[in-house]
């Protein structure tokens, strides 16, 4: 049975709860204290975001969305978009908590749903939270006791009812092409110094098939870098409270000025900008 809206406050306080629980392995509480946007921001998996104080405007060239507190912002595939997060007045404080659909969950989704594949539906969508609220707060109190298969039916069944409800994309595996895999491999090593041959070698291809398949792409190897170590840096500056030289030399930076360089160049903000408290 679904929770009615007036339990909103009581809900939003007990998913913000997790941001201090240690078993919260993969969830992100963000707080910012300024209003602050970024450009071309990508997400390289499905995920959704519950928005806990502020609001959040999302833009992309099909899409215009804003959302509020009590709202779920959902991500069904790998995307771009320029988004502004914002503030609460009363408080000053923006806040969401991130929840990766993880492979294993978006798996057992796709094991469990025993018809034709549904219509993938719009990239990103927004959800009331109240309408979800009972199956995620299995999730949440899954997590807070460490009982991570629990947690994972859980996120699976949520999966499923958002499938239904349009967003079939989460049941597609994704087909990466050459310049998504090359992100991948320095997203799991981003302080590495990679060089061509480095990804010739995982993949199991020439280099000159490499250079022929990029440009078919549209896409440079060193921006393939570079994207895949900033991508990198801004999840961190959302969800640590690292300091920017850490951040940066995590990200593959020896430098603090020439990271806060590339920073302004992707994305139009300064690193501090982000304000995570």
């Amino acid at each position: 049975m679904n929770l009615p809206a007036d339990h909103a406050t009581q809900v939003l306080a007990q998913f913000a709860s997790l941001a201090d629980c240690q078993f919260a392995n993969g969830y992100a509480c963000i707080t910012a204290r300024r209003e602050h946007g970024a450009s071309s921001v990508e997400i390289p998996q499905p995920q959704f975001a519950i928005l806990l104080q502020g609001r959040k405007q999302v833009r992309t060239a099909q899409q215009s969305l804003d959302l509020g507190p009590g709202d779920l912002f959902v991500v069904t595939r790998r995307c771009r978009f320029d988004v502004v997060n914002s503030p609460d007045p009363d408080t000053g404080r923006y806040v969401s908590a991130i929840v990766p659909f993880c492979p294993d969950v978006l798996s057992a989704a796709r094991m469990l749903w025993n018809e034709p594949l549904p219509e993938p539906g719009q990239a990103l969508a927004v959800q009331p939270l109240h309408e979800h609220a009972p199956i995620l707060l299995q999730w949440r109190q899954a997590l807070r006791e460490a009982r991570y298969s629990e947690a994972r039916s859980a996120l699976a069944t949520f999966t499923l009812t958002l499938c239904r409800r349009g967003l079939g994309g989460l049941l597609i595996p994704p087909e990466p092409g050459l310049g998504e895999r090359i992100r991948d491999l320095v997203a799991a090593q981003p302080e590495r110094d990679w060089q061509s041959r480095d990804f010739e070698q995982h993949l199991g291809i020439s280099g000159a098939t490499l250079r022929r398949r990029l440009a078919m792409e549209k896409l440079g190897l060193r921006e393939l870098v570079v994207d895949a170590r900033l991508a990198h840096a801004m999840q961190l500056l959302y969800t640590t409270r690292l300091p920017l030289k850490t951040v940066a030399s995590r990200s593959g930076y020896s430098s603090l000025a020439s990271f806060n360089k590339r920073f302004v160049d992707r994305y139009g903000m300064e690193p501090a900008d982000i304000g995570n408290d």
